[in-house]
């Protein structure tokens, strides 16, 4: 669009939120793209005469378009299996196993096409349900307790080769269900593996049956009634929930808004409590209402959140039909799904890998991608993969998305550059997406996630640059990729941010009043040498964290970053976490370790904290400045 004014000489300022224009707003120079819903306002400015009258346009993207009836009882595909507790138990055990089978072995099934979702109808089943790799197990009731499993869902360290370690167990997910467990229930986790919605009616178990390495982890509005415990886990983190008790940890252990978390005794023990959560919102759901027809439930926006969303009753939210979802499934191309999602259709993705060869663009507000079964976007021919509008509402969860073999710019970015319009009362929400670059296939992407827009939730994510996998996917020169996750918007909250190995700075902040509340990452383990690793003259390395020079405003919460230059172990890093020095930009309970002292991380925080140890014990520091 184009503003003019017919007094000669005269400037003209606009803002692009909706607020007043002033002499300091941006000067107008040229036509202005509008992508999203954005309301514009203008005055023209002339020295020696009174400011004009403010004009004002709103411009509607996008929310005009309705959603052609979709099926309310659609079919999601092959690789989406449905059981009804009118099944016998031995049926589905069966199918459960041999499903199992396929997804169980590291060695194979960890980069293999293979996705699978389990879902559950109301009832009761006796089940024990082991789950592999790229599996998402959920129920289908309103409610955790519609769906109940006498039995275990498990995750253990299950194959030989695994040697009891449970490292690698990625990619894989319960949600939406009771467990009654006889001797407790087992979910030994690494990375990308959440845990929600889930009614523990007894004990849970963090760690494998050998006791051996495990490195999740993520766990949300969920009630364990006996003790949950982590053991061996390295670190993880636990938002909105109910505990019986809590039991163990090793370096990094979190709590926002979770009834009977332990005491904030980081770093000994290493356990980091906040009494609520500021912001949250619970992920959206796939449900059978009581007609035997699909819906998706869209839980409300909640501040200062403590406990499941369910402990006294019903989520609080609003559902919305299958009728007004386009169900991805084999056969889909980028065209298809930019089809429905500018016809109006919100996108439930089945299980699958999709090749994109043109970016999906989401620009109406509110709209909702849900997906089960780890169904992965790659982008091909260097596009990027996911574009989302400055607009309110959108909630995208349970995507993977695998970076192409020619370099993206972004995997996902929220809001074009420049966004800022406030979306304090209706955010977009970042769930269980996670990105890969190479391991899978030698994929390479300049940035994972940016996000542009205010307010924006980024609740559990694993951005992760690949240091194992299928040969040929991954080496320095190989997988590249600068950085994991860029924030530009203002008051972002990130719930549960895991980044690991890229080959800059992993996390870059600049907007202001951003928040963290855990954050998990190890550096890049193949740096060639020390000069290959520098960001800036003299200063060895990249920090994993860095706010950006001109925040005024930060705060975090229960940060580790690790080190294991296992290439050249004289690499050193001078410090993981750079932020300016102001009071207003603050860190709690940070940490660093050289695992097996395989190279060296010399500060923790700015020229804060001692130097890693060589016996993989953290340096660590409790608060700065």
């Amino acid at each position: 669009m184009t503003l003019a004014d017919a007094t000669a000489g005269a400037s003209i300022r606009y803002t692009r939120d909706g607020s007043t224009p002033t002499a300091a707003s941006t000067l107008y120079s040229g036509p202005i793209s509008v992508t999203a819903t954005t309301t514009i306002k203008a005055i023209a400015i002339k020295s020696g005469l009174a400011d004009s009258a403010v004009a004002s346009a709103t411009y509607t993207i996008g929310a005009s378009a309705s959603c052609p009836a979709q099926s309310d009882t659609p079919n999601f595909g092959p690789n989406v299996h449905i059981y009804d507790p009118s099944m016998s138990s031995a049926t589905i055990q069966a199918q459960l196993d041999a499903q199992f089978a396929q997804m169980k072995d590291t060695a194979s099934a960890q980069f293999s096409e293979n996705r699978v979702a389990q879902l559950f109808k109301p009832g009761t089943y006796a089940v024990d349900d082991n789950v592999g790799y790229y599996t998402s197990v959920a129920g289908l009731g309103q409610n955790p307790g519609d769906v109940t499993i006498n039995g275990h869902v498990t995750v253990d360290a299950f194959n030989a080769s695994d040697a009891g370690n449970a490292t690698q167990n990625f990619w894989r997910s319960a949600e939406n269900l009771a467990i009654n467990p006889v001797g407790g229930n087992r979910w030994a986790v690494a990375q990308a593996a959440p845990f929600r919605r889930i009614d523990v009616r007894g004990d849970l178990q963090l760690y494998p049956a050998s006791y051996g390495w495990a490195s999740g982890g993520y766990i949300a509005d969920t009630k364990v009634s006996g003790q949950a415990a982590s053991i061996s886990q390295q670190q993880w983190y636990t938002r909105d929930s109910n505990l019986g008790s809590w039991a163990g940890g090793v370096w990094n252990m979190v709590f926002s808004g979770t009834v009977g978390a332990p005491a904030n005794t980081f770093p000994n023990p290493p356990e980091t409590t906040l009494a609520t959560t500021p912001v949250s919102r619970d992920v959206p759901y796939l449900y059978v209402d009581g007609a035997g027809k699909y819906r998706v439930f869209l839980p409300s926006l909640r501040t200062s959140a403590s406990g499941a969303s369910w402990a006294n009753g019903s989520t609080p939210g609003t559902s919305q039909p299958m009728s007004q979802f386009y169900v991805v499934k084999a056969g889909d191309t980028a065209a298809t799904i930019n089809n429905a999602l500018s016809q109006g259709c919100n996108l439930f993705v089945t299980p699958g890998v999709y090749h994109l060869n043109q970016t999906l663009n989401i620009t109406r507000p509110n709209t909702v991608v849900l997906g089960i079964g780890y169904p992965t976007f790659v982008p091909d021919n260097g596009v990027n993969a996911i574009q989302v509008a400055d607009v309110d509402g959108v909630r995208l969860k349970g995507l993977l998305i695998d970076a192409g073999t020619t370099n993206s710019a972004a995997l996902l970015t929220v809001g074009p550059s420049g966004s800022s319009a406030s979306h304090a009362g209706n955010p977009t929400t970042v769930q269980d997406v996670f990105f890969r670059i190479g391991g899978q296939i030698a994929g390479k992407a300049t940035t994972s996630l940016i996000v542009n827009s205010n307010n924006v939730i980024v609740d559990h994510i694993w951005a992760w640059r690949a240091d194992h996998g299928k040969a040929g996917s991954f080496g320095w020169t190989t997988n590249t990729a600068d950085t994991g996750v860029i924030v530009n918007g203002s008051s972002v909250l990130a719930t549960g941010l895991f980044v690991e190995h890229y080959q800059k700075h992993e996390v870059v902040w600049n907007g202001q009043n951003g928040k963290t509340i855990f954050f998990q990452n190890e550096m890049p383990y193949d740096v060639p040498n020390q000069g290959a690793w520098m960001s800036a003259a003299g200063v060895n390395g990249y920090a994993a964290y860095k706010v950006g020079a001109g925040v005024t405003t930060h705060e975090a919460w229960g940060l580790g970053s690790y080190c294991y230059f296992n290439v050249n172990p004289a690499v050193n890093s001078y410090h993981a976490f750079e932020v300016p020095n102001t009071p207003g930009v603050k860190f709690h309970n940070a940490l660093t370790v050289s695992l097996g002292g395989v190279g060296t991380i010399t500060h923790v925080i700015n020229d804060t904290g001692a130097v890693t140890a060589s016996n993989t014990t953290p340096s660590n520091v409790v608060a700065y400045p």
